[in-house]
C-alpha cells in the first residue's frame, strides 16, 4: 500500500461562520494526480486553503504531508508550507526582480543559506520546467505560459512531498494550458504527488486521472466513463 500523503475524515471546512464542504473524507496517496473540480464558489479555493493552512480545520479530522491540521500551531505553519509547493492561478511572481532573485527570494525566506546551493537549486527546477535560460528575464518579460512554468519551478524549490495548483491554467489559453499540463504531469511521473483544482474539463479529457468533485457543500470522487 502506498504511503498517505493526505486524507481528510469527516472534516467540515468553513469560511469563518460559513459551512463550505460538510463530511469530507478522502486520501490522496504518493505518487498520484488528482483533479479536484467544481463551478466556480463550489468550495476549491476554500478546500485547497484548509490544506495550506490558510483556513483552520475545526471539524473533523485531517492529516497532510505529516501534519495534523486540526492540532497545527501557528509556529509550525511554516514548516507545513516547506513540505508543499503551492501554484496559483495568477502566477503571483514578484515583479521587481527578475525570475532568478524571485527563485532565491523563496529560498532565502526558506532558510536557505549557502549560495552555491541555491544557485544549483534554481537552475534544477527551471530546468524540470524548460525555463532554464530565462533566469535573467523578468516577469514582464515573459509570456503567461512561461510565469506560470516559473511558478511551478518555485513550488518545487524545497522538494515539496505534494504540489498544491490551484487553477495553475486558469489564466492560459488552451494550447499554453496543454503545455503547462504535460510539465506538471513529468513532474508526476517522477514521483511527485499533485492535487490540482480546476473547471478546465476539456484537460481532464485529455489527461485523464483520478477526479474529486466539490458540490453541494461535498466532495466525492467522480468516476470517470471510457469515452
Amino acid at each position: 500500500m502506498s504511503e498517505t500523503i493526505l486524507e481528510l475524515k469527516e472534516a467540515s471546512i468553513f469560511q469563518k461562520e460559513s459551512l463550505i464542504l460538510a463530511e469530507v473524507n478522502l486520501e490522496v496517496h504518493k505518487g498520484e494526480f488528482v483533479y479536484l473540480i467544481g463551478k466556480t464558489g463550489s468550495g476549491k479555493s476554500s478546500f485547497m486553503k484548509t490544506l495550506y493552512a490558510d483556513i483552520p480545520l475545526r471539524q473533523g479530522n485531517g492529516t497532510i504531508v505529516g501534519y495534523d491540521l486540526k492540532l497545527l500551531k501557528e509556529k509550525d505553519i511554516p514548516y507545513l508550507r516547506r513540505k508543499l509547493g503551492i501554484v496559483f492561478q495568477d502566477f503571483k511572481l514578484l515583479p521587481d526582480r527578475n525570475i532568478k532573485n524571485n527563485l532565491l527570494f523563496v529560498l532565502k525566506a526558506t532558510g536557505w543559506k549557502d549560495p552555491i546551493k541555491m544557485d544549483k537549486q534554481i537552475e534544477e527546477v527551471l530546468d524540470k520546467v524548460g525555463m532554464k535560460t530565462k533566469g535573467f528575464k523578468f516577469p514582464h518579460e515573459i509570456s503567461g505560459g512561461e510565469q506560470q512554468r516559473i511558478a511551478i519551478a518555485r513550488a518545487l524549490l524545497n522538494d515539496p512531498e505534494l504540489i498544491l495548483a490551484d487553477e495553475p491554467t486558469g489564466n492560459l489559453d488552451p494550447q499554453t494550458s496543454v503545455e503547462v499540463m504535460k510539465v506538471l504531469q513529468d513532474i508526476n511521473k517522477s514521483g511527485r504527488t499533485i492535487l490540482m483544482a480546476t473547471h478546465d474539463y476539456a484537460l481532464i479529457l485529455k489527461f485523464p486521472s483520478k477526479t474529486l468533485k466539490c458540490d453541494s457543500n461535498r466532495v466525492f470522487e467522480v468516476v470517470q466513463r471510457a469515452v
